[in-house]
């Protein structure tokens, strides 16, 4: 039975979370995190010493760091439909789990501490405007590729990337900021609600 560390609410561990709906792969989950144990406890930090979530279990093998998690269970358990063997194909997948990991995740980071988690650490309106108008700027480079694909990030299909990038349009639309008329990104925001995985781990059960 593969175990998955981590509380539901972090982007993170739903990552693994949907991936596993997709997979129909049954896991346990503990709660680890914010609220609940404390990753620095050192049965945890046995397991991955940067204290972060999630980590799997899967029999004796142990895995942290989310994209990595997500395309080991891809590759572990028949998940070739996601992530494709062709080199090319695979690279147009991996490429935009980095840019979800690097360039999205990091315009996102201060806006979302500062409007979401109300973090006295994250009020400077300089900074605050600055990191809307950057999650603004990226989030048009993903509305770019969306016109040029029609239907989803990597191609015309539902792939592995599809859910860090979707769970991060989850975050944008959810977060209380001025957003720009992205068509393409709102479309595909909607088609993704067709997935059960992601009304369940994506919208927070919104429909």
């Amino acid at each position: 039975m593969l175990t998955i560390l981590g509380r539901a609410s972090s982007i993170n561990v739903r990552k693994v979370l949907w991936l596993c709906d997709e997979l129909s792969l049954p896991y346990q989950r503990e709660d680890w995190g914010q609220g609940f144990k404390s990753t620095h406890e050192a049965r945890f930090l046995a397991l991955n010493p940067n204290a972060m979530i999630p980590v799997i279990k899967d029999e004796d093998f142990v895995l942290w760091e989310s994209n990595t998690i997500i395309r080991y269970l891809a590759n572990a358990y028949q998940g070739e439909w996601l992530y494709p063997t062709a080199p090319r194909a695979r690279a147009q997948v991996d490429r935009w789990i980095d840019w979800q990991a690097t360039e999205l995740n990091t315009a996102w980071r201060y806006a979302f501490m500062a409007l979401v988690r109300q973090s006295p650490a994250h009020q400077n309106e300089r900074l605050l405007a600055a990191a809307c108008k950057g999650w603004t700027y990226t989030m048009g480079i993903l509305n770019q590729q969306l016109e040029k694909t029609g239907r989803y990030i990597a191609g015309d299909r539902f792939s592995l990337a599809d859910i860090p990038v979707g769970l991060s349009v989850n975050r944008w639309y959810e977060t209380p900021l001025e957003h720009a008329n992205y068509p393409a990104v709102r479309a595909y925001y909607e088609r993704l609600t067709g997935r059960e995985g992601y009304v369940k781990w994506g919208r927070n059960g919104i429909p």
